[in-house]
């Protein structure tokens, strides 16, 4: 036989702040949507036009037919060791890169930073060379990219001293960058703050004990 059953709910305000914890930590798992970094990548892929890194991209179907390319960024994180970021894709020099980061990115050291040894790598080498970037293995950061460096010259020089090992620490600094981009806005997401905000404007309730409610 059907019964009525009362249950008193709350606003995430309303519990107490054992409560609401648990409330958070359900919307931490629960509410944390993929598009929280969607801001990063797009940064980073500006970014990485603007250093003259071509992303390398792999075709998405979407939900209404076609296609979309999406680039070949990948992470894990935030807590276990061996978590980061990395990308694919192919770097050669661009011109006035170290103007327009600048101009991108004006507070960045660490950005200025690596358009700084790109630029000045490349300027040594007469502007000839160019990396190739793959992803190589199971797991996401630095490390896990194997970067190619070649000097394009009709003479076949190789090239000069040090500048592999420079563009390679480069473009893995850069890959440092992303990871604690990624970090901080995860972070920042996730803050009791931004889920006590996100838990008022969906109207979410809960029992007493902060358990999710319908």
């Amino acid at each position: 036989m059907p019964r009525i059953i009362e249950t008193t709910v709350y606003t995430i305000d309303e519990l107490s702040d054992e409560a609401k914890e648990s409330a958070r930590c359900w919307y931490r798992q629960a509410g944390i949507h993929d598009e929280w970094y969607d801001f990063v990548y797009e940064d980073f892929e500006t970014i990485c036009r603007i250093l003259g890194i071509t992303l390398a991209t792999t075709p998405v179907r979407l939900y209404g037919g076609g296609t979309r390319d999406k680039p070949r960024i990948m992470f894990s994180g935030f807590a276990n060791q061996g978590d980061g970021a990395c990308f694919e894709g192919w770097w050669s020099h661009a011109r006035g890169s170290r103007k327009a980061i600048r101009a991108h990115a004006p507070k960045d050291e660490g950005l200025h930073r690596i358009a700084d040894v790109l630029q000045e790598t490349a300027k040594r080498n007469f502007y000839q060379l160019n990396a190739t970037v793959r992803h190589r293995g199971r797991y996401c950061h630095e490390y896990t990219m194997a970067i190619e460096v070649e000097r394009d010259s009709p003479t076949w020089q190789p090239p000069t001293d040090g500048a592999e090992d420079a563009v390679t620490e480069a473009l893995r600094d850069l890959a440092r960058w992303l990871y604690r981009q990624l970090r901080s806005e995860y972070e920042h997401q996730t803050s009791d703050e931004v889920v006590d905000e996100a838990l008022d404007a969906n109207a979410f309730s809960f029992t007493a004990e902060g358990k999710r409610f319908g």
